[in-house]
């Protein structure tokens, strides 16, 4: 998949990746079976897509301590991205025990992100 960075980001912004993705083990069970909120953020640490919305996603997750935030490295033979839609990077699936509550794909501001964790924390 190819992935270059978009004309609106900032040098700022994708100089800096708070918390690298990361491969994963984690099985599809296992984050249906997760409890609480929880993001999802699929991505590559090479995409520029992927850095240019890391720190609008660190922004928005500010203040947010009960969301477990997984940074979860994708691409080709990663069927957990593949098992829930993935098909570009950045994708945000915010669950709230293991049920989808909202999904974003290639946000580009806080504000967005803030308002699917207001969603996710308001879901009983």
């Amino acid at each position: 998949m190819l992935c270059v960075s978009p004309p609106h980001i900032n040098a700022q912004h994708t100089m800096h990746t708070p918390h690298p993705y990361r491969p994963s083990s984690l099985t599809r069970d296992q984050a249906d079976a997760r409890p609480g909120a929880v993001l999802l953020d699929f991505g590559t640490n090479w995409c520029g897509y992927c850095r240019g919305a890391a720190q609008a996603v660190e922004d928005a997750l500010a203040g947010h301590a009960g969301v477990t935030h997984l940074r979860i490295e994708d691409g080709p033979g990663r069927r957990l991205g593949r098992s829930f839609g993935v098909r570009l990077w950045p994708t945000l699936i915010f669950l709230r025990d293991g049920v989808e509550i909202a999904r974003l794909v290639r946000p580009d501001d806080a504000g967005e992100i803030a308002q699917a964790l207001a969603m996710l924390e308001s879901t009983p």
